[in-house]
């Protein structure tokens, strides 16, 4: 019994031995292997590195080729300079000798041909003049002679605003647009509508989709014209009762500088005479001297523009009146306004008028003046009072 367990004993170690020697040659093997596969990657780096070095040299050799060439454009840009230079002075001696020829040759001809020229200058201004004066219907025969009364209707809002009537429509409804941005006009029945104490709660609120900016606004033939805020000059025209945009239109020039320096917060002044609509700024190419441009209502276009001697510095307001713009002046601190500068646009009238007609009894500036030409007074908004100016005139000499 014993001999038999010795036996298997033996027997079972003889199977482990074995089993150990083969695990030993596996590892043996393995290492073989990662040995071998380290040899060959240490030879494909050193055969990178080798490549990277050559690269290198490759590029070395490449730069200096290239700073080579840059040296000689260089030298060649120099020179292309120097002739270009010698060939401008040869032009140069070439123009004079041209110029001194031209001066001795006759000129009877050129002059014939200035005169030619002059005198088709003159038939185009005299034509245009024509087409002006038929244009605007040249039948104003009044201007401005005085400031008869003014009366303080009512103190509501804030010190920029403006308000008045439609002098193209037969109702008497008053119309107030408050503060220099703001997009809902209120409509009231009458004058006396207006005047009462809570006459706010007795208005007609007509929304605007698109806000006003400045106090340069007017009501013409049943149409608010004002200055879209946000825009450089884009005219709107907006139907009151219908409560839609019926047109727009750009102002080429206008909405760099105010219109009027006292009055910053208006860029472009629209105004309505017995001619119609008209629109004013000012522009730096002036000399922030005041521009007048005409404006055909219907078709939302320009039809004329002037340039006027009328200076926007120290000016508050102006309107027009009979084809004749008159500008507001005052002082920066607020005093007596007085109107100091017109401009008729078919020449019959332009002075600077010194002192200047006073606008009476009263201190203080305006943010907006408007002329109705129907009733031939003037709707004016000065330190939140709503005013009108009765006007005083006399027949065109």
């Amino acid at each position: 019994m014993a001999a038999l367990q010795v036996h298997l004993l033996l027997a079972a170690w003889l199977v482990s031995s074995r089993a150990a020697g083969q695990y030993l040659m596996q590892d043996a093997a393995l290492l073989s292997y990662i040995d071998q596969r380290f040899l060959s990657l240490e030879k494909r780096l050193e055969k990178c590195n080798q490549d990277v070095l050559e690269y290198v040299e490759e590029f070395r050799e490449f730069s200096t080729r290239v700073l080579s060439q840059l040296a000689g454009l260089s030298s060649g840009k120099a020179e292309v300079q120097r002739e270009v230079e010698g060939l401008l002075m040869r032009v140069e001696h070439a123009q004079r000798d041209i110029d001194y020829l031209g001066s001795t040759t006759d000129s009877s001809a050129c002059v014939e041909v200035h005169e030619d020229l002059l005198e088709q200058q003159l038939l185009e201004e005299e034509e245009e003049k024509n087409r002006l004066k038929l244009m605007l219907n040249a039948s104003c025969d009044h201007v401005l002679a005085g400031i008869r009364s003014l009366k303080v209707v009512k103190k509501t809002g804030g010190k920029h605003g403006s308000w008045m009537k439609d002098p193209g429509k037969k109702h008497a409804k008053i119309y107030l647009l408050s503060g220099s941005v703001n997009n809902v006009v209120l409509e009231f029945a009458n004058m006396m509508a207006f005047t009462e104490n809570n006459q706010t709660l007795k208005a007609r609120r007509v929304p605007l989709p698109l806000p006003w900016e400045g106090t340069g606004h007017v009501i013409f033939q049943g149409f608010l014209f004002y200055h879209r805020h946000g825009s450089l000059n884009e005219i709107m025209k907006f139907n009151i009762q219908r409560r839609k945009v019926a047109g727009q239109m750009l102002l080429p020039g206008a909405g760099r500088i105010p219109a009027y320096q006292l009055s910053a917060q208006t860029r472009i002044d629209l105004a309505v005479d017995e001619q119609g609509l008209w629109a004013l700024h000012a522009e730096p190419e002036t000399g922030g001297n005041i521009v007048i441009t005409k404006i055909n209502a219907l078709a939302m276009a320009v039809e004329h523009s002037w340039d006027t001697p009328c200076s926007s510095t120290d000016a508050e307001a102006a309107f027009m009146a009979c084809n004749t713009l008159h500008v507001v002046y005052n002082s920066p601190s607020g005093g007596s306004s007085r109107i100091q500068c017109v401009y008729d646009v078919l020449g019959a009238r332009r002075a600077h008028l010194k002192p200047g007609l006073q606008l009476p009894k009263r201190q203080g500036g305006h943010s907006a003046v408007h002329y109705n030409p129907k009733e031939r007074q003037l709707f004016a908004w000065g330190d939140g009072s709503q005013i009108i100016y009765k006007l005083h005139t006399e027949q065109k000499v």
